[in-house]
């Protein structure tokens, strides 16, 4: 999360907070360097402090010594065109990459390197930083990008071309899925776990919509509140039992997507809700067919009824 956004008025020496893959450790970006905590038991792990250098985006790949750095703050230790891979073992950078333009986001896995900037989705693969896929999008001022870590499902998200659009790649079957999430600007997105459920929500922030990444169709739609407000983010537990979100309006709220709900309504999975669609199809392609057999009826009785007069006179 950029803290830029939260809070833009003000001067912090914090600039930038993110989860690593599996949520067990957490990384910040500061004026003078960035910082590793470890969620359970919380304690800080290390830092690594710059001489007047800030750092704007700091990516971790799960617990390893390799992290994503792009500077940032009144005095960037790195431009803010620049991705550099840090090694933190030999407390050096080992690769990096440049734009044209200010890199918005950064996200990472052990086979891939995603970068968003203001219009583009770069795909990098990790081992030799060789470009394998560039997608264009909307205007994506807040570096919209979800990369599922999972290394038996390679799932990306990112903002349609279209306003209110995601575009769901789906590289291990070599197709693409467009949601229409939203009429409005897209606010946040999120994949869960294993790359099956994205969640979206637009600029009002008050829906969070959950879909199908595969299909498309829409899962789950759940109300953050009536109010208008700035969604911060949004995450999928590990298991995708429940999906969570914060805002500005200093609340965070949790919502449950799979077993049963607070108010003891039994919340659907996917192929739940995929199995009740097609059986919602079927009576009515059943009632089809019965309606197209009874006018063919109807049809052949009038010839009948029609024809005895003539065969009569004759």
């Amino acid at each position: 999360m950029n803290l830029a956004e939260v809070a833009p008025d003000e001067r912090t020496e914090l600039l930038f907070v993110s989860w690593n893959q599996d949520f067990g450790c957490f990384a910040c970006g500061t004026e003078s360097g960035f910082r590793i905590y470890n969620v359970e038991p919380f304690k800080e792990t290390f830092r690594r402090k710059f001489s007047g250098g800030g750092i704007g985006i700091v990516e971790m790949l799960f617990r390893c010594n390799l992290l994503a750095l792009v500077g940032g703050g009144r005095s960037p230790r790195y431009p803010p065109n620049k991705v550099m891979i840090w090694d933190d073992h030999q407390n050096r950078c080992i690769g990096e990459l440049s734009f044209r333009s200010e890199v918005k986001a950064v996200k990472l896995r052990r086979d891939r390197v995603v970068v968003a900037l203001a219009t583009k989705v770069y795909v990098y693969r990790f081992s030799d930083l060789k470009l394998l896929d560039q997608i264009s999008t909307q205007v994506n001022a807040r570096g919209l990008v979800a990369l599922c870590p999972s290394p038996a499902h390679n799932v990306l998200a990112c903002p349609g071309v279209n306003r209110g659009h995601v575009r769901v790649e789906l590289y291990d079957s070599r197709k693409s899925t467009i949601v229409a999430a939203h009429e409005s600007d897209l606010c946040r997105l999120a994949l869960n776990s294993d790359g099956t459920l994205v969640a979206t929500c637009s600029d009002k922030g008050t829906l969070i919509r959950v879909f199908d990444a595969h299909a498309g169709a829409q899962v789950r739609e759940l109300r953050r509140g009536v109010d208008r407000a700035v969604v911060y983010s949004i995450a999928f537990d590990p298991e995708s039992r429940f999906v969570a979100c914060t805002s500005d309006k200093g609340t965070a709220h949790v919502f449950s997507i799979k077993g049963k709900t607070r108010k003891g309504k039994q919340a659907l999975s996917v192929a739940e809700i995929t199995a009740q669609q097609q059986q919602q199809q079927q009576p009515s392609q059943q009632q089809q067919a019965s309606s197209n057999s009874s006018q063919s009826q109807q049809q052949q009785q009038q010839q009948r009824t029609e024809g005895e007069p003539h065969n009569a006179k004759s």
